[in-house]
């Protein structure tokens, strides 16, 4: 999970989609070691749908908001280089 996560992050058409482990590897360590390796939430099996839905509903406002942060950002770089 972590390698095929990295191999999302590097690619620039996937990297700015969160990513959920969905993992059977439920020990404190495995999911810190996720957690800090990059993954957006852990989610441990066996897996409770309300949180998974919950999850899921997250990373979709967390990139709704990137995406309008990114639009924004690109924005007022626009304004300034006209004003340069």
């Amino acid at each position: 999970g972590i390698e095929a996560m990295e191999i999302l992050l590097k690619d620039p058409l996937t990297a700015h989609i969160p990513i959920v482990a969905l993992s059977a590897n439920a020990m404190p360590h495995d999911v810190l070691k996720g957690m800090e390796a990059g993954f957006f939430r852990y989610i441990c099996k066996p897996f409770d749908l309300n949180e998974f839905m919950c999850v899921i509903d997250e990373a979709l406002e967390f990139r709704k908001s990137r995406v309008i942060s990114m639009h924004k950002t690109e924005e007022i770089e626009s304004q300034l280089r006209q004003h340069l």
